[in-house]
This record gives C-alpha cells, sequence and structure tokens, in this order.
C-alpha cells in the first residue's frame, strides 16, 4: 500500500533545530529549574534593580493622573465614570456591526429589552472589560459599584431617561472614535506616520503594524501584500535615517501574506510565502527602514523558522541588519529559538533585530492543548513562569548581541529594570504597544532617566480591522495579573508590584499551575473518574516523524471473517479497496450467513446471564483496559481509518479518540449507575432498592462514516450495561470493525458475549432485527432503514424491544449581521466540508443576513478556491473522498438538479490524481428557499439562502418544518437573538459562535430528536439507562421478629 504521511514529511534537522522541536511540550517543572537559574541575579544585583523597578513606579504613579482626551468625552456627555465605562463596553461591541437595524438591535440588546433578571449575581457579557475601560477613561482603576454590575441595564436605564437615546448613541459612537485614537496611531499610514512627529509622540522610535486579521483567500492575501508594500514606500519616504535601528520599522503578519499559512501545506508556503517576505524585506532594505516579522500562534512557530530563514539567507540582503522577528517568551521553544537564530545570523554574517515578547495568544493555546488532548502545554501555565523565561530569555539575547539586535517589548517595570542592568551598557532599545505604558515610558527614555531608546508598536488600520486586536490588547490590560492594570492602583505598594519572578516562582510549591490540569487530567480535575483520550500534534516535527514510522509499519491487508464461536464463514471473499483509489487493495472480509446468524444469537442468549452477573466494575475494567490499548495503537488505527474509510489524519486521530473517550465514559457510568442499588424510601422496617440489569440480547448497527467510534460507542454501552452484543458493522467498513473486536476480546470481552457479524443489510440486519430472542437494537444511519427496523420489531410477537436511532438531519447554520464574517465562513467551511461532508452533524445549509450576505459569499468563494482535494493520507489535504461510487452518484444527480435551480457559488476543481478514486468536488450553491432541498444531502455541498433581518421568525419555522432536528449552528453576538434561536429551533446539539461537528464524550452529548432520532443521547450521563432494564426490591426487614432499629431510638 501506498504510505501514509511520510512524503510531504521534511528531512534529518540540524541539532539547534531538533531542540527547538524536542521542547515543545517540555515539562514545566524541569524547563523552569534551568531557567530559573538562567534568570537569577546575585542578592546585591538583585536590590539595585529592585530599587530601580521600585522608583520607576512612584514616578510613573505621580505621572499617570491626566488622562485628557476620555476627560472631555466624560463632560461633553456629562457623565459619571461609571457611566463612561458602561458606554464604552457598549462601543466595543457595535464595532462588529455594519447594518443600523442590527446596530441598534444590539443597543437595545444591551440596554433595554434583555432579560437582564436571569445575570443576577454574574457580569453580563458586555461588562467583560469594564476595568480595562475604567483605567483608560480616568487613568485609575473604576471598579464598577455591586449595583451597577448586578443591574447594568438599570444603569444604562437611568443613563437613557437623564440624555435620550439620540443622546447615547452619538456618546457610543464618540467612544468608538476614542477606542479607536487610543488604541490605533492612524487609519492610513500617511496619518499614522503624521502623529508619530507630533509632540510627545516625537520621542519614541514606531513600528508600525497593518491592522487585519489572517488572509483568508488569495485576494486578502494580495490585497495585504499590497499594503505593506505601500506601507514600506510611506515610511521610507521619511529617510534617510541614520541608521536602521534608529530608523523606523514595518511589522508583518505571515499569515496576512498566506492563506494557507499552516504547516499542513509545508511545501506550499515555502514556495508560495519565501519569496513574497523577501521581496518586502528588499523593499525594506531599499528604504533604509527595519522589518519586522512578528509572532503567532504555537502551531505556526516552526513553519514560520522555515519562511524567515528561507528569505533571511538571500545574499540580496547583505550589508543590511534591519531583518528581524518576534520570539514570545511564554513558549517553552524560546530558548531554543535565539539560539538557532544567533547561529544562522552568524552564519549568514550580520546581524538579526529581535523583539522579545510575552506573547498574546495564551487562553487560546491552553484551551487547543486541551482540546486536542496534548501531552504538555506549549506555553507557561503561570504568568511568573513566563516572567522568568522572558528574564532568562533577555540574557540570552543580550549574551548573543554579535549576532542579535536586541529588542524588548514590555510595560512592567521590574523587567525594565532587570534588562537595564543585564544590559551593562551595551546597545538595545525597549518596545511598547501604542495607546500603553506612556507615563511608564516619560521616565526611562530620558538621558538623566534610563537613558534607553523605546519604540513604540503602532497598529494603523480602520475601525473594522481594530476589533480583534482591541479585544486582545483589552483582555491583556484588564487581567487582574496585568502589571497595565496594577501600575495605576495606589493601594499596592510599590515592591509588592515589582516583586523579583525569580524568588515567587521558586518559592511556588508547584512549578505549573495548580488550577490547570495537563490535558489527560482535564476530566478528573472536574470531578469524573475518568482520564481525557490522548491525540496527536500535528504540528510538531517529532510527532509527525514518530506517527509516520508507526503507521507505515502497521500497513498490511487485513483478512476480516465473522467472529463468532462455533461457526465458520463459508463463500466467497468481499474485497475492500481504497477509496482514494480503487486500485489499492485494503483487504477482504467474508460475510455471514444466515446460519451463523443464528448460532451467533443463541451464543448471545446463552453468554449473557454470566456477563452481567459479572460486577459492574469488573465490566467497567475491561473496557479501561481496552481503552488504554486503542490509545497506545494509535497509529494501527488511524491507518485503516485513511486507507478503508478514506479519512484525514485530522479526522483520523479525533476518531481514535472519540473511540476512546467512549470507553472510558461507559466505564464511569456503569460504575456510578449500576455497581450499587439506588436505595429508595420508605416505612420504617422496610428496605427498598432498585437494581439496573442488562436487557438481554442487543444488536448493534454502525455506519461507515464513524467506522470507529460510533461502532465502539454503541458496543461499549451496550456491554458496560450487562448486555451481550452481536455487532453488524457497515460493509463497507468491515475491516476497522473486525480489528476494534479483536482488541475488545484481547482486552477481556468474552468471545461469545461480543460476535462480530459482517454483511448486507438485506442479510444479516434483516435476520437480526427480526429475531425474537433480540432484546435491543442500536443504530445509526439513515432515517429509512430506521424505520425498516422499528417495523420489523413491532412485527415479532415477542417482548417489546428497545430501539435507540440516531439519524440524519438537515442541519442548518444561521448568521445574523453582528457575527464576525472571517469567523463565520471559517466555522461554515469545517462544518460543511470536513470529512468530505459525510458528518451526521454537518452544515447543510448556510442562512445569512442580507446585509452581509454579498461579503460572506464572496469570502466563502474565495476560501473554497484554497481547499486541496486529494489522498487523505497526505497531511496536505483537505477534502479526501466520498465512500463509494453509490454515493458519488447520489451527490453527481443532486448537484445536476442544483446547476439547474440554484446558483452554483463554487466548485472546487478535482486533481487528476483523483479520476481513480470516489471524489466529489466541493460545492457551494445559492438557493431562493429551504423547500428545494427535500432530503439530506450527504457529501460536501453547503447550500446558502439569504434572509432579511425581519424574516427570521420565517427562517426559523422553515427549519423546524423539515421535521429534523439534529445540529444547529448560530453566529451572533447579541445575546437576545441567540437565545431566541436556541429557545425556538428543536434541535439535539446547538453551537454558538463555533463549527458545529466534532461533539465530543461527556462534553457535548451527541443526539437528535424528531426524524433525527430516538435519543437518549451519545456520549451523555442518560444513554446507559436505555441499555438496561429496572428491578426493585423490597424486604419486610421486621419479618424475623421486630423493627431493632425503631425499639432501640433514644428518647
Amino acid at each position: 500500500m501506498t504510505p501514509i504521511l511520510s512524503p510531504e514529511l521534511p528531512g534529518a534537522p540540524s541539532e539547534l533545530r531538533a531542540r527547538i522541536t524536542a521542547a515543545y511540550h517540555r515539562d514545566e517543572a524541569e524547563h523552569l529549574a534551568e531557567l530559573l537559574e538562567q534568570a537569577r541575579l546575585p542578592a546585591d544585583q538583585q536590590a539595585r534593580v529592585q530599587a530601580t523597578a521600585e522608583a520607576l513606579v512612584g514616578r510613573t504613579r505621580i505621572r499617570a493622573a491626566d488622562p485628557g482626551m476620555v476627560e472631555a468625552f466624560m463632560r461633553q456627555y456629562d457623565l459619571s465614570s461609571e457611566e463612561g465605562v458602561l458606554l464604552m463596553c457598549v462601543a466595543e461591541a457595535l464595532l462588529r456591526i455594519p447594518d443600523r437595524a442590527t446596530a441598534d438591535k444590539l443597543i437595545r440588546d444591551k440596554l433595554g429589552d434583555a432579560d437582564w433578571d436571569r445575570h443576577m449575581g454574574q457580569s453580563s457579557s458586555v461588562l467583560v472589560n469594564a476595568s480595562t475601560w475604567g483605567l483608560m477613561l480616568t487613568g485609575r482603576m473604576v471598579n464598577l459599584a455591586e449595583e451597577t454590575r448586578r443591574n447594568a441595564i438599570g444603569a444604562f436605564r437611568r443613563l437613557v431617561g437623564r440624555a435620550g437615546e439620540p443622546a447615547i448613541r452619538l456618546a457610543v459612537r464618540q467612544a468608538m472614535k476614542i477606542m479607536g485614537h487610543q488604541f490605533v496611531m492612524g487609519r492610513t499610514i500617511a496619518e499614522a506616520l503624521e502623529r508619530s512627529r507630533k509632540g510627545e509622540q516625537a520621542k519614541y522610535l514606531y513600528s508600525f503594524d497593518m491592522l487585519g486579521e489572517a488572509a483568508f483567500t488569495q485576494a486578502d492575501a494580495d490585497r495585504y501584500f499590497r499594503a505593506y508594500r505601500d506601507a514600506i514606500g510611506a515610511i521610507g519616504a521619511g529617510g534617510p535615517f541614520p541608521d536602521v535601528f534608529a530608523a523606523p520599522s514595518i511589522s508583518v503578519k505571515l499569515s496576512a501574506l498566506h492563506p494557507r499559512y499552516e504547516l499542513a501545506k509545508r511545501a506550499r508556503v515555502q514556495a508560495e510565502l519565501t519569496p513574497r517576505v523577501l521581496e518586502l524585506a528588499r523593499l525594506a532594505k531599499s528604504h533604509g527602514i527595519g522589518f519586522t516579522i512578528d509572532a503567532e500562534e504555537s502551531e505556526r512557530l516552526e513553519l514560520s523558522l522555515d519562511v524567515i530563514a528561507g528569505a533571511f539567507a538571500d545574499p540580496t540582503l547583505d550589508g543590511w541588519e534591519g531583518y528581524g522577528l518576534a520570539v514570545q517568551a511564554y513558549q517553552k521553544r524560546a530558548p531554543f529559538v535565539i539560539d538557532f537564530l544567533a547561529d544562522l545570523a552568524r552564519k549568514t554574517g550580520r546581524r538579526m533585530p529581535m523583539r522579545l515578547v510575552k506573547g498574546a495568544y495564551w487562553d487560546s493555546e491552553v484551551k487547543k492543548a486541551q482540546a486536542e488532548g496534548y501531552h504538555g502545554y506549549p506555553v507557561f501555565t503561570r504568568k511568573a513562569n513566563t516572567d522568568v523565561s522572558y528574564l532568562a530569555c533577555a540574557r540570552r539575547m543580550l549574551a548573543a548581541s554579535d549576532a542579535i539586535y536586541p529588542m524588548f517589548a514590555t510595560h512592567n517595570a521590574q523587567t525594565i529594570a532587570a534588562i537595564h542592568h543585564y544590559a551593562a551598557g551595551a546597545r538595545f532599545e525597549f518596545q511598547k504597544l501604542h495607546g500603553m505604558g506612556d507615563d511608564l515610558y516619560a521616565e526611562v527614555i530620558p538621558a538623566d532617566r534610563l537613558g534607553v531608546p523605546c519604540r513604540v508598536y503602532a497598529p494603523v488600520g480602520s475601525h473594522e480591522d481594530l476589533l480583534p486586536y482591541l479585544v486582545r490588547r483589552l483582555l491583556e490590560n484588564g487581567a487582574n495579573s496585568s502589571f497595565v492594570n496594577r501600575i495605576t492602583d495606589e493601594s499596592l505598594p510599590a515592591a509588592e508590584l515589582v516583586a523579583d519572578p525569580v524568588a515567587t516562582v521558586a518559592g511556588y510549591a508547584s512549578k505549573p499551575h495548580t488550577r490547570i490540569p495537563l490535558p489527560r487530567d482535564l476530566y478528573q480535575a472536574a470531578g469524573e473518574d475518568r482520564t481525557n483520550s490522548m491525540g496527536a500534534n500535528l504540528a510538531n516535527d517529532d510527532t509527525l516523524a514518530t506517527l509516520a514510522r508507526d503507521i507505515n509499519a502497521a500497513l498490511k491487508p487485513v483478512s476480516a471473517t465473522p467472529l463468532v464461536p462455533g461457526a465458520s464463514a463459508s463463500g466467497a471473499p468481499v474485497a475492500v479497496s481504497n477509496p482514494a483509489d480503487r486500485r489499492e487493495r485494503v483487504g477482504e472480509y467474508l460475510p455471514a450467513d444466515a446460519a451463523m446468524v443464528d448460532k451467533a444469537i443463541a451464543n448471545a442468549v446463552a453468554a449473557q446471564p454470566g456477563w452481567d452477573a459479572m460486577p459492574a466494575a469488573s465490566r467497567a475494567l475491561v473496557l479501561e483496559h481496552a481503552a488504554n490499548l486503542m490509545e497506545q495503537r494509535l497509529p494501527q488505527y488511524i491507518a485503516i481509518c485513511v486507507k478503508e474509510a478514506g479519512k484525514s489524519l485530522a479526522a483520523s486521530v479525533a476518531e481514535v479518540r472519540e473511540a476512546v473517550d467512549f470507553l472510558r465514559y461507559y466505564a464511569m457510568q456503569a460504575r456510578k449507575l449500576l455497581a450499587q442499588p439506588e436505595k429508595l424510601p420508605g416505612p420504617t422496617g422496610e428496605s427498598n432498592e432498585l437494581w439496573l440489569h442488562g436487557r438481554g440480547v442487543f444488536v448493534c448497527i454502525s455506519p461507515w462514516n464513524f467506522p470507529l467510534a460510533i461502532y465502539i460507542g454503541q458496543v461499549a454501552a451496550a456491554l458496560a450495561a450487562g448486555n451481550s452484543v452481536l455487532a453488524k458493522p457497515a460493509e463497507q467498513t468491515t475491516l476497522t470493525a473486525f480489528l476494534a473486536t479483536q482488541l475488545l476480546h484481547e482486552a477481556g470481552v468474552p468471545k461469545d458475549v461480543l460476535q462480530l457479524l459482517p454483511g448486507d443489510g438485506a442479510t444479516v440486519g434483516a435476520a437480526l432485527t427480526r429475531d425474537p430472542r433480540v432484546a435491543g437494537v442500536c443504530f445509526t444511519g439513515s432515517t429509512e432503514t430506521a424505520w425498516a427496523i422499528n417495523r420489523a420489531l413491532a412485527a415479532r410477537n415477542a417482548p417489546i424491544a428497545t430501539l435507540i436511532a440516531e439519524t440524519g438531519g438537515q442541519n442548518a447554520l444561521i448568521a445574523d449581521s453582528s457575527a464576525l464574517p472571517e469567523q463565520l465562513v471559517k466555522d461554515a467551511m469545517t462544518s460543511a466540508f470536513d470529512s468530505a461532508g459525510q458528518r451526521c452533524s454537518a452544515a447543510r445549509v448556510l442562512f445569512v443576513q442580507a446585509d452581509i450576505a454579498d461579503k460572506v459569499i464572496g469570502m466563502l468563494a474565495g476560501a473554497m478556491d484554497e481547499l486541496t482535494v486529494g489522498d487523505p493520507a497526505l497531511l496536505s489535504t483537505d477534502v479526501g473522498p466520498v465512500i463509494d461510487e453509490d454515493a458519488r452518484k447520489v451527490l453527481a444527480d443532486h448537484a445536476a438538479r442544483m446547476d439547474k435551480e440554484a446558483r452554483l457559488i463554487k466548485e472546487v476543481k478535482l486533481p487528476a490524481s483523483a479520476e481513480h478514486g470516489c471524489f466529489f468536488a466541493p460545492r457551494a450553491y445559492e438557493l431562493n428557499s429551504l423547500s428545494q432541498l427535500t432530503r439530506e444531502v450527504f457529501g460536501p455541498v453547503l447550500h446558502v439562502i439569504r434572509y432579511q433581518a425581519d424574516q427570521l421568525d420565517q427562517v426559523l419555522a422553515d427549519i423546524n418544518a423539515t421535521g429534523y432536528g439534529l445540529t444547529l449552528g448560530i453566529h451572533s453576538r447579541i445575546d437576545a437573538t441567540v437565545e431566541k434561536i436556541a429557545r425556538t429551533v428543536r434541535v439535539g446539539n446547538c453551537y454558538v459562535n463555533r463549527n458545529q461537528v466534532g461533539a465530543v464524550v461527556g462534553v457535548q452529548p451527541f443526539g437528535g430528536e424528531g426524524l433525527s432520532g430516538t435519543g437518549p443521547k451519545a456520549g451523555g450521563p442518560h444513554y446507559l439507562l436505555r441499555f438496561v432494564s429496572e428491578r426493585t426490591l423490597t424486604v419486610n426487614t421486621t419479618a424475623a421478629g421486630g423493627n431493632a432499629s425503631l425499639l432501640t431510638l433514644d428518647d
């Protein structure tokens, strides 16, 4: 078989580069032991640093009493500082919204009609950044009064009552202008340059940053590239400059210059992005200005080093020392990145400017590591640990000053004092963000103070581009631990504010944060008796190399047979081929026949009582053992998911994790629900207990789209509850089910308690569902098949069987005009096209408010141009094949109808290599109405429908009228709209401001209602109860001669 993953992996790295990768998830305590040594100063020197830092704070506090511009705003509108904060909070939310009607709706949502009583005791979402606005408005902490926080709406209403709604709207718009002025240097580069030369601003050096989020389409990337080129020309026009370190510079984001700047697209990024970076660098060189590449998310770090190093080493840049980058101290890899870059600079023969920053994505880095099941965090879990790392990295940079020009971005007086001491007169600069730390740096720059230059990181852009930047800045400033926040708090002694982080961290009993558990311990920290499944970091080259080796070692044809003790299969084997290339044989299986089905049922009936009698805790141990085995053999199961089911590498990792989670979750539930009886109340002299038992023989019929996860989920639940199981997997993915069944047997499930019956629905499925000895059926698949099973069970003159069915959906995603278009399109693409659209939860219909529809549809078309359809064995593939030729034909027929009845937004091109597989090109169509879709389209097709803001009720009614109720996505920043939609649409799983696929076991229990299934939800707390029967036991405890417990009561 053709190899998986390995064709796209790079060659062996250099030693310095390998050290970077090895430190990705390094143990935090072990890492800090080294950093503490590197950052520690002798006691007498540390005392001098502390004295300098305390003096800085004292002088800064004297200066910080004049917020100027904002006070004028407060006077103009006759606002108290509390009211000013409230208006700023609304203004911040309003920056997101293009149309007037939705903006006014947001003002009403925050100022008028919302159900505020529900928020009693909680801070409303609009007040999240209140402390920061207080700081900005008044130059001191404004803690909103308890009454205001509790009843913000009352405070707003009083304000509206006093000033009138039009005046408040005006004030909110004015507040938006102030926010822009405070945090953004100018709307255009010309405006920013002009402002940088005036008054107090002229004391600083500048690095201009063109605002805007990552490029989503090639058109975005081209636009940002032109903006950078124009800005370099405009900045350079102010020259000549004495030297490049005294010249202004430009900050560049690599994610703005390429629509697919991610490790999975390594070859493409290096081929397309490196030349663009080099072109901009040459332009900056020709103007004699600096050029700094910003740091972004941790998963992009090593890809950025490839691009940066590729362009830096170009000989056309010789003689210019302006090409630099930012390094994030909160990443554990930072010290090794500095070593690697210093070595590169020495080999190239010119210095590299390096900006050391703390890092701005901390919360999302922690969340991602937990969600993806990484072995550790790429970042430190305590702020003080990052401070220690910053100091250690600063010393490393200063020690390499032959290769590095050091630049230190900080607003922390302790850090400033420590670095000033470390430098001992060597040339370097400080950096700060525009709009922050002015008072502090007024005490740093002058020759009679510390005499060190400071460069301002100055954002340039419009209101629309401001928001994502602004929110990051606010989160940093407003955090209770933020130095910017605390420096103005007079009640905090200066010595405490600038405490030495080395001493602080050395004093921690636990170096990692005790309230941020490792990803593996996530659920245990929440009080659950189970371990989080471990994933694989597909942005880590060490992980990729190990995975590639182990996956390819596991690649061999699988020969599957029915697993039925006492029976052997006869007949012709069925060949199994790879849906991405039908010429490649994956294995074969022998189907079961009618006699074998009968034998299997007899085995299951005989074996079930013994399995049910085993203690629930013992059954749970078997399932947990299976989970551990599966986690250890992740590569083997990835291999079969890719080759038999056509799943991408990322989807295959997620599939194995979900199966592992199901095993552990149902083991935990069995212990909780079945291990001991529930004691019930009653009269004295009597005991009453409720016991749960297995129902008998369960048939589990699983689908091909989650051949491991759903198969294991159904089987594990039935086994945990004490049933014997007859498993009938989808014909298309029999081999995956065979390997999973063998693993469960190896873990300790008796072979007659779990039996595998491969074959088609007409032979095996029908024989199982009509047999009177079957106590229940668990099914995932089409609504039509669920109806057929229901009829078969009802036709038996036998005990009434349980049917648990999870079926299809006509899943919608609704976006109003307050949605962020980039986030919306990204989530719609994932929801519609991930797994080639072959998920029960996939988005089929996007309803988008007309006010933003053109923009969203344009972005969607551009983003679809960037999709790669192809072999799922390659990391660079976005969309793999559909499962078989029948599935492809259904989709092709639908597309032919849509081509006549709808407007094609985009059809992705299929590569020539797709001709031997079952590929269907992803498409998006614009429809006039939902009635044009009569059934679920199970594949990569997204249908877009525009709606007017006043038609939302009709949209919700149309969705409910389909009768399906599986998943729903909502994109809106208006709480009242979200609540209304979530309350009205009858669906099992509703997702707000994120994608709508990838439900996590025990976190988002999965399953629908109406035509989408019977419930209860898989991976939820009530699921196991559908697999059990209940028995009560009542004992008269006085029958043996009186009620001892009553008779012996004391007075």
